[in-house]
């Protein structure tokens, strides 16, 4: 019985000792998955990250522009999964957490391909709000007539998908991995094609700038680069992307 306790009180010793990182994520699987057995190659990244390191992580789910506004501001500590150009005031670690590639996606009998800015000419497309399209930012601010920007949230790859079969776009841009996931699990994906990409960019654990939480996140941020170059040197990510069918 005096054993019992013992190890009761170091749990609670060990609980009261954990430090919390609030991160806010969006539902984005595969990269973030909130619903199913799996919850995103990211996330059991992030995990194996401060696995075993005092922090425990509280996850908050967002829609993508609170999600960034909320670590901005300080209400989270730390955002996934952001490229840089979403969120460039961000503090941002050497190592990144995965990789997006931006692609276009219309209707299986469309004959249009992406060839470049070019190639844009004349066409509506569909967009996620705060998302960053990479070689395309500076276009798509020069031609926001041409765009039609909606929030991100679980809905949007279904929303988008239907406005290309009522002709109320030509095509949307959206990342790879996701738009084949989502739609071949609502079973649409045989209607649509994938119609050329943009470069792929980089895609970040970022963390707040807020001044108040300075040496907080300071702290965290020393245990995710000494964590993430300890598992570069094993097999985890090459492991952990072949689980979700994805290349290192």
């Amino acid at each position: 019985m005096r054993s019992v306790f013992y190890f009761a009180f170091l749990f609670a010793c060990i609980s009261v000792q954990a430090k919390t990182i609030r991160v806010a994520a969006i539902d984005w699987c595969p990269q973030i998955c909130v619903d199913g057995q799996q919850e995103g190659y990211v996330m059991d990244l992030v995990r194996e990250i401060y696995k075993d390191t005092g922090y425990r992580l509280d996850i908050q789910y967002l829609p993508w522009s609170r999600a960034i506004k909320y670590v901005l501001s300080g209400k989270a500590d730390a955002l996934l999964s952001p490229a840089k150009a979403e969120a460039p005031d961000l503090i941002y670690p050497e190592y990144e957490v995965g990789e997006q590639k931006m692609c276009f996606y219309t209707r299986k009998e469309s004959d249009w391909h992406y060839t470049g800015p070019d190639s844009l000419a004349n066409m509506q497309i569909g967009i996620a709000m705060d998302s960053s399209i990479e070689e395309l930012n500076d276009y798509v601010q020069e031609h926001l007539e041409q765009f039609q920007f909606q929030p991100y949230h679980d809905r949007y790859l279904i929303q988008n998908a239907h406005k290309l079969d009522k002709n109320r776009m030509d095509a949307f841009l959206f990342t790879r991995n996701s738009t084949k996931y989502i739609l071949s699990r609502a079973n649409e994906w045989w209607k649509y094609r994938e119609a050329g990409c943009v470069s792929t960019a980089s895609i970040y654990m970022a963390f707040t700038p807020a001044k108040h939480l300075e040496k907080e996140i300071r702290e965290m941020l020393k245990v995710f680069e000494r964590r993430m170059q300890e598992i570069h040197e094993t097999r985890f990510t090459r492991d952990l992307l072949e689980r979700y069918g994805l290349s290192d």
